[in-house]
C-alpha cells in the first residue's frame, strides 16, 4: 500500500512538473537565457577583438585586459565587463524600443472589430421599443 503512494506522489510530481516546464513562459525564459548568453559571448569578444584593439595604443602598457592596480585589482577586465554590459544594455534598448514601435504600428493597423450582430439586434429593437413607447405615450395624452 505505501509501494502505492509512493508511485501516485511521484507520478502527481512528474505530472505537476511536466505541466510547469511545458508552460509557454518557461519555455521562452528558457530560450531567452540561451540566446542571452550566446549573446553575450558575441559581444564579448567584439569588445576584446575588434574595440579595445583600437583602444589598446592609448592605454600605457599597451594591453587593457592585463591594466592592474595595486596588488592585483584587475581594473583592465573590469572595465572590459563595464563595456560589455554597456553595449549589451545599447543593444537590447534599441530592440526593445523598435519592438513597441512595430507592435504600436499593429495595433494602428489593426481594423476595428466588426459589432457583434446579436448586439445590433439588441439595439434596433430597443430603438423600435422605445418608439411605440412613444407613440403610445402620444395616444393616451
Amino acid at each position: 500500500m505505501a509501494m502505492r503512494q509512493g508511485r501516485r506522489a511521484t507520478t502527481g510530481f512528474l505530472r505537476d512538473f511536466q505541466a510547469f516546464a511545458l508552460k509557454g513562459n518557461v519555455v521562452d525564459l528558457a530560450v531567452a537565457v540561451i540566446i542571452g548568453g550566446a549573446f553575450g559571448k558575441i559581444v564579448s569578444s567584439f569588445v576584446a577583438d575588434l574595440v579595445m584593439p583600437l583602444v589598446n595604443p592609448l592605454i600605457p602598457g599597451g594591453d587593457w585586459r592585463a591594466a592592474v592596480i595595486g596588488p592585483g585589482l584587475k581594473v583592465g577586465s573590469f572595465l572590459g565587463s563595464v563595456v560589455d554590459f554597456v553595449i549589451i544594455a545599447l543593444v537590447l534598448f534599441v530592440a526593445i524600443r523598435a519592438l513597441e514601435r512595430w507592435k504600436h504600428q499593429e495595433e494602428a493597423a489593426a481594423p476595428a472589430p466588426e459589432p457583434d450582430p446579436a448586439q445590433e439586434l439588441q439595439a434596433r429593437l430597443v430603438t423600435t421599443l422605445e418608439r411605440l413607447a412613444d407613440v403610445l405615450e402620444k395616444q393616451d395624452d
